[in-house]
C-alpha cells in the first residue's frame, strides 16, 4: 500500500498557485479582506480552484499558437491583458465572498492591527534615538 506522502499533490503548485500569489500581491486590499488564518486558508482553497476552472475555460475559448517550448499554454494566456483581469476579478470575487461570510465574522485578523504597529513604531522611534 502506499503512504499518504506518496499521493500526496501540493495544493500550491505551479502555476496556480503562483498565479493567486501574484494577483494577491497586485491588490493589497486583498489582505484586509482576508486576514484571519481561517479565511485565508478558505480564500487560498476555493482561488486555487476557481482560478484552474477560469484558466481552463481561457484555454478552450482562445486559439493559442502550437507550442514550441519557449511558454506554457498558460503564460501565453497571462500575455492578453484581458484574460489577466478576468483572473484577478475571479480573485477579488473569491475574497470578498469569504470576506461576507457570516461564519468567520468573530474571528482575529493575522498579525498586529494598524494601532498596534503604530504602537510598535512609536516604542522604536524612542528607542532608536
Amino acid at each position: 500500500m502506499t503512504s499518504v506522502d506518496d499521493i500526496w499533490l501540493p495544493l500550491v503548485d505551479e502555476p496556480i498557485g503562483g498565479i493567486v500569489a501574484k494577483l494577491e500581491a497586485d491588490d493589497p486590499e486583498l489582505e484586509r479582506l482576508v486576514s484571519s488564518p481561517r479565511r485565508l486558508l478558505a480564500f487560498r482553497t476555493f482561488a486555487y480552484i476557481r482560478v484552474g476552472i477560469l484558466l481552463g475555460r481561457l484555454l478552450f475559448d482562445n486559439d493559442l499558437p502550437p507550442y514550441d517550448g519557449t511558454e506554457t499554454w498558460v503564460d501565453a494566456l497571462l500575455r492578453e491583458p484581458a484574460h489577466r483581469e478576468a483572473l484577478a476579478r475571479e480573485v477579488r470575487a473569491v475574497a470578498e465572498e469569504i470576506a461576507a461570510d457570516p461564519q468567520y465574522a468573530a474571528e482575529e485578523p493575522l498579525g498586529p492591527d494598524d494601532e498596534a504597529r503604530a504602537r510598535f513604531r512609536e516604542f522604536a522611534r524612542k528607542r532608536l534615538e
